[in-house]
């Protein structure tokens, strides 16, 4: 019987490197896979740091610039590490006209921080988007991957707490 080969670690000590080097050899390293590429990192690292879109400009032959400016033209990508419960607020059009903006300020005075930033602790994250494309359902937030749409300010700002509060009870089980 004879053990089975491990794969080299990646010359950046950084395991999680091998996800992004799996999906560009699925890809055949194209150019146009770049879209793909990143969301992988972003689905890999959490957030997409300024090495990383490095390492994907290098590995795609692609310029840095069009790999920052297609990372950045994307709402559901980050640059900063997001806490573990993440609530994006739509910006468009007719969720602001519906109050987008409030529920905005309305979390972020909830939550002692500002659109863009994540609490101490780590838990909750508050972003904005450009446009979610669901204006019928306006005005759209989506809490941890749930579309919440026809969202008010209070109910968000409740949902977020209780999400928030789990996370600490849970927290503190596993400490204690």
């Amino acid at each position: 019987m004879t053990a089975k080969k491990q794969a080299p670690p990646h010359p950046s000590g950084d395991e999680r490197y091998k996800a992004i080097d799996r999906t560009m050899k699925r890809f055949k390293y194209q150019k146009d896979a770049l879209l793909e590429v990143l969301n992988a990192a972003q689905e890999t690292f959490g957030y997409l740091s300024e090495e990383l879109l490095f390492y994907i400009s290098q590995q795609l032959h692609v310029p840095f610039a069009r790999v920052y400016g297609v990372a950045t033209f994307y709402h559901m990508f980050t640059f900063e590490p997001l806490g573990e419960h993440n609530c994006i607020v739509c910006a468009g059009t007719a969720c602001y006209v519906k109050g987008a903006d409030y529920i905005a300020r309305y979390l972020a005075d909830a939550f002692d921080i500002e659109p863009g930033g994540t609490t101490p602790d780590g838990l909750f994250s508050l972003t904005m988007a450009r446009c979610l494309g669901s204006c019928g359902l306006a005005p759209v937030v989506v809490l941890d991957g749930e579309v919440r749409g026809k969202e008010t300010a209070e109910g968000i700002t409740a949902r977020v707490r209780e999400v928030v509060a789990a996370s600490r009870e849970h927290l503190q089980e596993e400490a204690g």
